[in-house]
């Protein structure tokens, strides 16, 4: 049984929440590899919305075991606060699993997160202000707090004090905040110790396992292609890995045991934050799709910023990721436009460009070339097959697939939890 990988294909918020509760009824374990609660997936089931943040979607699926692999960063106040949100609500959380190896995101690396963004100015990288960044440096710098932590109080405590040593100096002479007391980010962390202490686990031994067994995971990324750390637009980047290659140093498991790899894409593009953006719009085109697609953060409430479909990026993620199939979401959002262009290529400085330019300053230059498809008028939302399709919509898809190198296995037609077309099966077994 396959061992499925599952990254956003842009800059994050292309619906990897829906595909993967789309395959959650075909796997054993979805396993969140990278990031933290810095990004978020909207899940619509029976007409209710189910926003998650640090969790993986597969929690809202029946059988499913969801875990938290060891690349992502827990704050634990909100992995409490998002569990007892949905048990309250009559979801199952019994059988969430926490790798002993993720780092804990602590309060320090919040603070240290927002008054180095207001610092920054007009360099900012337009973080969540989350921790997330500064946690993932402490575990590059090796002065990481570790969930196994909590459980040796003095171990913590040695710990916390040599990362506060360092920081309260930045804090007091740099910022001018007040210094952080150790006792008192000690037994914040403390207070959440017994309670995460049935959720933990070897999660790398444990996947082995169950793919040894026959079961069938899907380990489903955090932000996306173009916001991993070496691969994205840097530093306009996120602090972890959030290609298909991530799913292995994230979660514990080797690369041969990866069968699939399936990339989520808009069919228009978005980002939040700073950084290159080639297809961004400014103009009324933009505000319709903001609108349409109600292109609003998830975890942040933050407007999104909002252009075409961009393929220079999709071919990037094909070959970055080695994507054996997409789910092009939100197509009905394009309905009512007269003609749809789709970037093809880019145009830096008189060069054309049809792969991704290597060098950040020809990213930032890059002027988007254009192919002008027609459009669609046809509400799509009732459509479930790719025939039902008006022509138009699906020439366009069929160009897509081209232009992105890889199948179009999947096609998002509206927000809820059937409303998709399935061409091909994600899980390879048509083949």
């Amino acid at each position: 049984m396959p061992a499925i990988v599952l990254v956003g294909a842009q800059w994050g918020d292309e619906g990897k929440g829906k595909a993967t509760d789309l395959l959650g009824k075909d796997v054993d374990y979805v396993v969140k590899f990278n990031g933290g609660n810095n990004a978020g997936h909207t899940v619509v089931i029976g007409g209710e919305k189910y926003a998650l943040h640090l969790l993986p979607s597969g929690i809202l699926t029946p059988g499913v075991t969801p875990m938290i692999g060891n690349g992502v960063v827990v704050d634990l106040e909100v992995l409490f606060h998002e569990l007892e949100a949905l048990a309250a609500r009559g979801v199952d959380v019994a059988k969430l699993r926490i790798s002993a190896n993720a780092h804990l995101i602590p309060s320090y690396n919040r603070i240290l997160d927002k008054v180095t963004e207001r610092f920054l100015g007009k360099r900012r990288l337009g973080t969540t202000g989350r921790g997330i960044g500064p946690t993932y440096a402490d575990k590059m710098n090796r002065v990481g707090l570790r969930v196994q932590d909590l459980f040796d109080e003095s171990i913590l405590r040695q710990k916390v004090e040599a990362a506060l040593e360092v920081k309260n100096h930045l804090l007091v002479k740099i910022y001018n905040r007040r210094a952080i007391e150790a006792e008192e980010v000690v037994q914040e962390l403390l207070q959440y110790a017994e309670r995460v202490r049935p959720m933990v686990a070897d999660c790398g031994l444990e996947l082995h396992q169950a793919l040894e067994d026959g079961k069938t995971v899907l380990f489903e990324a955090g932000q996306a292609t173009m916001l991993d750390v070496d691969h994205g637009t840097y530093p306009f980047v996120t602090s972890s890995s959030a290609t298909a290659a991530g799913a292995c140093t994230g979660s514990g498991i080797g690369p041969t045991q990866i069968d699939r790899v399936v990339a989520v894409f808009k069919a228009y593009t978005t980002r939040v934050g700073e950084g290159p953006f080639p297809t961004e719009l400014h103009d009324e085109f933009g505000e319709r799709l903001r609108a349409n697609g109600f292109e609003f953060g998830t975890t942040t409430g933050r407007p999104r910023r909002c252009g075409w479909a961009d393929t220079v990026v999709g071919r990037y993620s094909t070959r970055i990721n080695g994507v054996t199939d997409y789910v092009v979401t939100k197509l009905d959002v394009l309905t009512g436009f007269e003609t749809i262009p789709v970037c093809v290529a880019y145009d830096v400085q008189g060069e054309r460009f049809e792969e991704m330019p290597s060098h950040q300053s020809d990213m930032h230059h890059a002027v988007p070339i254009y192919e002008d498809l027609p459009g669609w008028s046809e509400d799509i939302t009732g459509c479930r097959t790719f025939d039902d399709l008006p022509q138009n919509a699906q020439r366009y898809l069929l160009r897509m697939e081209e232009l992105l190198g890889a199948r179009i296995s999947v096609i998002g037609v509206g927000p809820g939890r059937d409303e998709v077309i399935t061409r091909y099966s994600l899980l390879g077994d048509d083949e």
